[in-house]
């Protein structure tokens, strides 16, 4: 058994713990004890019940630009998880950026830097809603990891899951925190309004039918992640997956769930064998920009190859890094139902239109 596994039974007592916070948390949303409040816009939650590793950001940026799409004004919020920061902070309006990686967090500017719309980030999202609602009057706000944030209302509740949580062996993964992933019960599906089963780049895979009685009392969409190619980091110049086929690389990433990174790398032929994993939200310093430098030259590597989120915060190191070829995997959330779920997202506009007319 690994060390991490050990440490995931020695921390089973705590679970009945954390689930009764949970429970009780639940419990008083559910009567109105802590209240809900509405704001002037078409709210779009999108969640998990699990820590990290789902899709969130990348699904952010599809609904995003799908109801930019629709000819709606939009506006993203956030928590920016992982930032230095406090309060509310302005990140874009749209056009200009005005906040570093360490105030804004980097799931937000990547959000920020492939949608181009206002956004924000908030702890209380009731005040960050306030705050662009009266700064930019959008339509739509969508709020990024705010499944569990219940205090403001949301017309859409989306929850996300990594197809791999319903399928990975270990089951210890499938219990609530400490131990496992799951920040609540599964059970908890029934708060949202649609499902989105996020495969990444693996295959189609049976969901255990224990697991889908819960699901499918909900629409159910099906996900996976597109290659679309890989960005230099310094100039985001384009080069297509092939012109990296065969090549030895040193990965870099510090991500939640770095194993649909690895898996990418695999299916273009590029060796796995060096690879500098960092923990989620990884804030690079000098120290593992020097690292990377030391471990690129003694494995005679052809280039670094890291992600999106990663290279937000990499680019800040271009001097440092100016030697080394350095690109980052662009990938795409791909719908397999995706005029469905438009049309899902459309019938809940229109909903929440009616409802204004009243």
């Amino acid at each position: 058994m690994r060390v991490l596994d050990v440490l995931r039974v020695l921390f089973i007592p705590l679970i009945p713990v954390y689930a009764l916070i949970v429970t009780v948390r639940n419990y008083l949303f559910n009567r109105g004890i802590l209240k809900t409040k509405s704001v002037n816009s078409f709210v779009v939650s999108i969640g998990n019940l699990t820590t990290g590793g789902s899709g969130k950001s990348p699904f952010t940026i599809k609904v995003t630009n799908m109801l930019k799409n629709m000819g709606l004004r939009v506006a993203v919020l956030s928590r920016g998880y992982g930032r230095d920061s406090e309060g509310y902070l302005l990140v874009s309006d749209g056009k200009d950026v005005f906040a570093r990686v360490e105030d804004a967090g980097d799931e937000m500017l990547q959000t920020v830097y492939n949608c181009q719309v206002p956004a924000a980030v908030c702890e209380d999202r009731i005040v960050g809603a306030e705050e662009l609602l009266d700064d930019f009057s959008p339509d739509a706000l969508v709020l990024d990891d705010a499944y569990q944030h219940r205090y403001i209302e949301r017309d859409v509740n989306i929850v996300l899951f990594d197809q791999r949580f319903f399928t990975r062996r270990n089951g210890l993964r499938r219990l609530m925190l400490p131990t496992g992933d799951l920040r609540e019960p599964v059970a908890e599906v029934k708060r949202a309004d649609c499902v989105i089963i996020n495969r990444k780049f693996s295959a189609k895979a049976e969901i255990p039918e224990c697991y889908m009685k819960l699901l499918s009392t909900k629409p159910v969409f099906n996900a996976h992640y597109k290659t679309v190619g890989f960005l230099d980091v310094r100039n985001n110049e384009f080069f297509p997956a092939e012109e990296f086929q065969g090549q030895k690389s040193l990965l870099v990433c510090g991500i939640a769930n770095p194993h649909s990174f690895i898996t990418a790398m695999e299916t273009f032929n590029i060796s796995t064998d060096e690879q500098l994993i960092f923990a989620d939200h990884k804030l690079y310093t000098n120290e593992e920009v020097q690292q990377i430098r030391k471990v690129f030259y003694d494995k005679n590597c052809y280039s670094v190859i890291t992600t999106e989120k990663d290279s937000v915060k990499l680019s800040q190191f271009s001097k440092e890094l100016d030697d080394i070829d350095i690109y980052y995997l662009k990938i795409e959330m791909q719908l397999e139902e995706e005029e469905e779920f438009k049309n899902y997202l459309n019938g809940k506009l229109q909903k929440y239109k009616g409802t204004k007319l009243k």
